[in-house]
């Protein structure tokens, strides 16, 4: 019979690479962690792993075992956790991972009041997950992702919490500062700067440049928006981002919005989360509250 101490040994050989390690590790005797899986592979009747000289390698199903491992380990410590915190009274944690790098002034907002009418929940925010959300909710290591692009799969349930449209940001000199639109030919000669993402992953590519057979003199990725909106006011390139944020800098720095083509690049941002959690209160308490604040606003998501 499977159990989860033979998914814990497999997970942590292939972590440590051998069995002395990996005992260690699990804080049992190399021979208990020996026979216990010499057990399951005779119950198997398959083996786990072959031994190679010193080093052990998996076989295919010891390569299938370790990736069920790796996909329920996670999911059983955070039950375990969620289930103490229950236990003891406490609502739990919250863990926001980031795909959207010019949100996150904007979530430090939500932040503030969700944490004075939720005291009893920890926040904590996981921006090295800026461009690998998915896995992370996936694998346990986030609740919530905030995101423009939501990929729907089997599992995952994603609420757009507001709408913002996509702008050029230009210096207010800029030839562009004054024309009611901008064209995708007006972009060629141009500096492009952006956030360090693939480029298929970029709106002003796949919706407006590369459509058209377009594409920039150069790009330029930075990976902070404070610079990145320096180098456009002092003349150093143009950069896509939402209008919201365009206009809080515009109050500060010479820099001006610009539509993307005549009808514009409207987005939105959403809010990922595992089916299975989209009960938790404190979950749908801050569903809504991202819901009635979005930027720009300062109340709803509508209009932007």
């Amino acid at each position: 019979m499977l159990e989860r101490i033979h998914l814990a040994i497999v997970q942590q050989v292939d972590k440590q690479g051998s069995l002395t390690a990996a005992a260690g590790m699990l804080h049992v005797t190399q021979s208990a962690l020996s026979h216990t899986m010499r057990k399951l592979e005779q119950q198997l009747g398959t083996e786990i792993w072959r031994r190679e000289g010193r080093n052990l390698q998996l076989t295919q199903a010891g390569q299938y075992l370790l990736a069920v491992a790796n996909r329920v380990l996670p999911q059983l410590d955070l039950a375990e956790e969620r289930l103490g915190q229950f236990a003891q009274g406490e609502r739990g944690s919250l863990r926001i991972g980031m795909e959207c790098h010019p949100c996150y002034q904007w979530l430090l907002k939500i932040v503030s009041p969700y944490l004075s009418a939720w005291p009893d929940v920890d926040v904590d925010v996981k921006q090295k997950f800026q461009f690998g959300g998915i896995g992370a909710l996936f694998g346990y290591e986030i609740d919530l992702l905030v995101t423009p692009d939501p990929l729907y799969k089997p599992g995952l349930k994603f609420e757009p919490v507001f709408d913002y449209e996509q702008v050029l940001v230009v210096n207010k000199d800029h030839r562009l500062a004054t024309v009611d639109y901008a064209r995708p030919q007006d972009i060629d000669r141009e500096v492009l700067i952006s956030y360090p993402v693939d480029i298929d992953r970029l709106d002003i590519y796949n919706q407006f440049l590369l459509p058209a057979g377009i594409a920039p003199r150069r790009h330029k990725a930075i990976e902070t928006t404070d610079i990145m909106m320096q180098m456009v006011a002092s003349g150093r390139g143009v950069a896509a981002l939402p209008r919201w944020l365009v206009e809080e800098y515009a109050e500060k720095l010479d820099v001006v919005p610009v539509k993307l083509g005549k009808h514009g690049i409207a987005k939105q941002i959403f809010l990922g989360m595992r089916e299975t959690e989209a009960v938790i209160d404190y979950l749908q308490a801050f569903m809504e509250l991202a819901r009635g604040s979005g930027p720009g606003t300062g109340q709803s998501n509508n209009g932007l």
